[in-house]
């Protein structure tokens, strides 16, 4: 696992090694092992290595035979050794044992369509000398970030925004458009970032960059859904189980202390039972709990971990909230709306303390339908018989004159929209041009008309999906948005925060096109989501009370904070005219809202952790780089800091 990073620049100038090193500086938690730089005239390419294969030969840029092919790659391709073999019979003599090195001479017998033959996660940039071109390609679900941007003739690269600014600090201007989508959803979705001319090349896409001139196109998609049906229950736990088996066995592929993360739910478990099968010594897992019972999953993690023997770590965490959200919030390079991303962060510190590499359990909710949000869209198909007139009467004359705190408000809105419109109302959170008008100023808004509407691409993608059945599209909608915006987001940059490498088995994309296959029967069935992979944990022996529970996620005590921890601290700067000088809200709206929140009358927590996390990053990322140049960046591998350690003990000793 590595961060990569570049830049090509005009023909007459030259691009200095000091100004590619600074870059790699930013990103040296990615890579703490190793730094490498390959400067020609106006091309630099740099990477920052953590070294998980071939430790000691594995040193980037690597290059082919005659050095006119130069790459950084940050990632991995499980199916190296077998692309290896066959490149070696074709005559290509390799140099060292990595995977990296099967890019340059696949890409001597490919082009840009090699990337289409390898199985992993990847962000790659390839220098073709003798064609003066850069490519950039990242992989087809989004698991390795890869931005970019064009500036006076010049292309800027690398795996975080950070990268870029070290090198062009003149692109450190506030895109409202991409604050705009972090109202809507809480994330910016691809290609969109918070910074005006810097953009995310798109999961499954490439981009070719010469002449000044840069050419993005797909090359990967989710295949058609519901295609493939297996033709029984058995047939179809039976190949689910050798498939899964093969993505996990596949990323056991290691030189380095490896272990799993385990959340006491269904997907993280079945990948630990498929992995205590493969070795012969135990798996280390590792949870995190909190305090609190409704939101410590640590007793469904620790029954895992005694089913299949592991050697697990657990620890419960009481996180010094207001330390931990101004590093991460100082961290992060746009502003990101998921509390989860806190146990993310203290699980992978837990983990860096014993291995390097870790698997999870990612992206079961969006191949089996697993979110409570589909559930709750199908059942709402029985207001569609409600008259389209009447919905747009309520919507824009009577919506706006309720107070806020009248109970069933925004239920209204969303049972008068149709299907589709229902669902993205309800994963949007501060919908600006729409239901919450009233939140933002009216100059906010005015200028928000101006922009391109944030559901478009979303619409887009529910109507164009390569699915006919409505559950099937908005799993494709989530597969294409939240997965890759907000999920993988999470799990790269608070993993690679601490220096330890993510695998996620079930979003391999062979297993992740067969799933796509099977039609909704086998993932949604008689009202229970994830039909058929519990009953492939029950095949794996994965305790029954881990099965049938409600569904709970990295689940936080957002309302018990809100209202108690941050209440006097971090919650009032939220009214500070510091703040409130920066355009976007209304004073009187914002106060309204916590009051309602501190009284007790509304539970606000999920929309004041947005604004928290806004204005905090408008504080301790934002302004730091304008004061400072460029915010500092270092390999995190000792204690835990900020997740304050309450206990945590291997199973088997008692935590307090």
């Amino acid at each position: 696992m590595c961060g990569i990073a570049g830049i090509v620049g005009r023909e007459n100038e030259l691009v200095e090694v000091p100004t590619i090193q600074r870059m790699c500086r930013t990103i040296t938690h990615r890579g703490p092992d190793d730094e490498g730089v390959y400067a020609n005239r106006h091309v630099g390419l740099g990477m920052r290595r953590l070294s998980i294969i071939d430790l000691s030969g594995g040193h980037q840029p690597i290059h082919n035979e005659d050095k006119s092919l130069w790459v950084v790659f940050n990632g991995e391709i499980y199916n190296f050794a077998e692309l290896r073999q066959g490149l070696e019979k074709q005559g290509h003599e390799f140099y060292t044992n990595t995977d990296t090195e099967v890019i340059v001479h696949l890409y001597e017998e490919m082009g840009a369509d090699c990337v289409t033959k390898f199985r992993g996660m990847f962000a790659i940039a390839l220098y073709d000398v003798k064609r003066n071109l850069l490519l950039l390609a990242r992989d087809r679900l989004g698991k390795k970030p890869l931005f970019y941007a064009q500036r006076g003739g010049r292309l800027f690269f690398g795996s975080e925004i950070k990268a870029l600014l070290a090198a062009a600090p003149e692109l450190a201007e506030v895109n409202p458009e991409g604050v705009l989508q972090f109202f809507y959803f809480g994330y910016i979705p691809d290609p969109y970032s918070t910074f005006r001319d810097i953009r995310k090349l798109p999961p499954g896409h490439l981009a070719e960059y010469s002449d000044g001139k840069i050419r993005v196109r797909q090359y990967w998609d989710v295949p058609a859904y519901g295609g493939n049906d297996p033709g029984s229950d058995e047939a179809c736990l039976e190949e689910m189980e050798h498939r899964l088996a093969e993505a996990v066995r596949m990323r056991l592929i290691s030189d380095v202390p490896l272990g799993a993360l385990l959340s006491g739910g269904v997907d993280s478990s079945i990948i630990v039972a498929l992995m205590a099968r493969e070795g012969s010594a135990p798996v280390k897992t590792f949870s995190i709990g909190f305090r609190k019972a409704d939101f410590n999953e640590a007793e469904y993690a620790r029954l895992v971990a005694e089913r299949f023997s592991t050697d697990h770590h657990e620890l419960v965490v009481d996180p010094d909230i207001t330390e931990t959200l101004n590093h991460l919030t100082g961290m992060m390079e746009e502003p990101f709306g998921d509390s989860s991303m806190i146990p993310t962060y203290c699980v992978s510190q837990l983990a860096r303390l014993h291995v390097t590499v870790a698997l999870s359990g990612d992206g079961g909710d969006e191949l089996f339908a697993g979110y409570d949000r589909y559930v709750v869209n199908l059942r709402r198909r029985r207001f569609e018989v409600i008259p389209g007139w009447m919905g747009n009467v309520y919507r824009n004359h009577v919506y706006p004159r309720l107070p806020s705190d009248v109970k069933g408000r925004k239920l209204a809105w969303n049972i008068t929209l149709p299907s589709r419109d229902r669902y993205l109302d309800g994963v949007s959170f501060l919908p600006v041009l729409h239901r919450e008008r009233s939140l933002f100023s009216d100059e906010f808004v005015a200028q928000a008309r101006l922009y391109t509407d944030p559901l478009r691409q979303f619409k887009r993608y529910y109507d164009d999906a390569p699915a006919s059945d409505q559950l099937d599209r908005l799993m494709y909608l989530d597969t294409k948005t939240y997965l890759a915006g907000d999920i993988l987001t999470k799990v790269d940059r608070m993993s690679m925060a601490t220096s330890l490498e993510m695998r996620c088995p079930i979003l391999d994309h062979v297993f992740v096109e067969w799933v796509a296959g099977l039609p909704v029967k086998y993932k949604f069935r008689d009202g229970t989501r994830k039909f058929l992979f519990k009953k492939l944990a029950e095949r794996l022996g994965i305790p029954a009370q881990l099965l049938h529970r409600r569904k709970q996620g990295f689940a936080l005590p957002l309302v018990h904070w809100m209202r108690h921890e941050l209440k006097d601290g971090l919650l009032q700067i939220l009214l500070e005219p510091r703040t409130m000088q920066r355009g976007y809200f209304r004073a009187e709206s914002v106060r309204a809202l916590l009051d309602e929140h501190f009284r007790g009358r509304r539970d606000h927590a999920d929309v004041l952790w947005m604004l928290l996390m806004f204005e905090l990053w408008h504080r301790n990322f934002l302004e730091k780089f304008e004061k400072e140049s460029l915010p500092g960046s270092s390999p995190c591998l000792q204690e835990p800091i900020y997740c304050r350690r309450v206990a945590s003990a291997a199973l088997g000793d008692n935590p307090q």
